[in-house]
């Protein structure tokens, strides 16, 4: 990867090198670049939000099945720790890198403020691909890679949850390597647990059930809740499948989900019930008796209220972006629409609820999570959604009125609110030495 340098305006002696700039990371910043003039901060007084703090990159050597030895990379960055601990995923893919890291780490950062969470932005990975090793492998992949970054995590110093292909096992197997090094067990190190192990009640459903507020929220401001509205949901995984229930338990009508196989649509509705036990028998939602089998790209133009990418990044872009028949988007993925997209979005008068805020219930649930495990506590399902639901609110509602107010966007009005949030923050505590 090219090195770039990045000027200063009146410091053209400063030269950053940037090693972590990719396209992702490019686009992230640009939003924060956004945000930062919305609120006419001058480019001095938030350069430091535009790089991460630190980054790690490790070699993981590790023991596969035939004996024979392989060396992964992996990463972990820190964007900004000024609210407290940093918190973020662990992610296992063939194309991790440190520019898609580092945007990640960008993302969680704007996400614990807007939620009003003491944690700062964190992330990383692996570069694998899970789907070519054994359980046993990355085990010992999981587990090595832990040893490596040790140094940067802690309760107190920087909290892994799971990401995309790691789970309640890969946060195990995460606690357990660092509870052995430091002699006893250390329940707050991770969240996304196993509830055997200190888990918390909810956590598993958290995200989805965040999206579905956010849509729910979305529908009332767009005035969509007089008549039971439609929604198109791209990606029937753990997320997706909850955001399905729960928008059907509240009246909308879920016309059409997809895996990643393809997916499947009925204008008068899917039964879900049969949907989920036809996925349960198959795997996918490919043949099932009720629907009109579509792909992903279709899916994705079919006329709604609500569409809702839960899946991967970069769904939506320049080149399908015009094409979008729905009223409403929810990012229940992360980074689901291009910077191109949401221009044209915008021009087509699509409003779009931002990742940062629409899926933020995982990382808000993960906080309760490490909460009760400070404090040997155990809460109740029902608590957690209630503490969920007050702060997804307040989020929300701020969101809309500076969207209002500033006559922005929501995902410009959602990130100004976090840059803000971060600013006071640094302001407060002081540039060291």
């Amino acid at each position: 990867m090219s090195k770039t340098v990045d000027k200063i305006p009146g410091h053209d002696n400063i030269q950053l090198k940037n090693e972590w700039e990719t396209d992702e990371f490019l686009m992230i910043q640009q939003r924060l670049d956004k945000a930062a003039e919305l609120l006419k901060f001058d480019r001095l007084t938030y350069e430091p939000m535009r790089h991460p703090k630190r980054c790690l990159t490790v070699t993981v050597p590790a023991r596969m099945d035939d004996g024979s030895v392989r060396t992964f990379v992996g990463y972990r960055v820190h964007h900004d720790v000024a609210l407290g601990p940093g918190k973020g995923g662990i992610r296992f893919h063939q194309n991790v890198n440190l520019g898609e890291v580092a945007a990640m780490a960008m993302l969680m950062t704007w996400k614990c403020a807007i939620m009003d969470l003491p944690f700062g932005g964190a992330h990383g990975g692996v570069t694998v691909d899970p789907h070519r090793i054994s359980d046993t492998e990355m085990e010992r992949i999981t587990r090595r890679y832990t040893s490596e970054i040790i140094t940067l995590i802690g309760p107190d110093q920087d909290v892994p949850g799971p990401d995309l292909n790691s789970n309640q096992q890969t946060m195990a197997w995460i606690m357990d390597t660092y509870s052995v090094n430091v002699g006893h067990t250390v329940p707050s190190i991770v969240t996304g647990k196993p509830r055997s192990i200190g888990g918390s009640l909810g956590m598993l459903e958290a995200t989805g059930h965040g999206v579905a507020f956010c849509a729910r929220k979305a529908a009332e401001h767009e005035n969509l809740t007089s008549k039971a509205p439609t929604v198109v949901i791209q990606g029937l995984g753990q997320v997706g499948s909850v955001v399905a229930d729960s928008l059907a338990a509240a009246g909308f009508h879920v016309i059409g989900v997809s895996s990643s196989q393809g997916g499947t649509y009925n204008k008068d509705g899917l039964n879900l019930k049969k949907l989920h036990e036809h996925v349960a028998k198959t795997g996918s939602v490919n043949g099932f008796s009720e629907g009109h089998q579509v792909t992903n790209e279709e899916l994705l133009e079919l006329e709604c209220d609500i569409l809702a990418p839960c899946a991967i990044p970069h769904v939506v872009h320049a080149g399908n972006a015009s094409k979008l028949k729905c009223k409403i988007l929810v990012e229940g993925a992360n980074a689901p629409v291009t910077l191109d997209a949401d221009n044209i979005l915008a021009s087509n008068g699509i409003l779009v609820v931002p990742d940062i805020v629409a899926n933020a219930a995982g990382v808000t649930a993960g906080y309760f999570e490490w909460v009760q495990g400070l404090m040997r506590l155990l809460w109740t399902e029902q608590e957690v959604y209630e503490r969920l639901d007050k702060l997804a609110t307040k989020a929300c509602d701020k969101m809309f009125q500076r969207a209002k107010e500033k006559k922005t966007d929501l995902r410009t009005s959602a990130i100004s609110i976090a840059v803000e949030r971060l600013h006071e923050a640094r302001r407060l505590r002081g540039l060291y030495p």
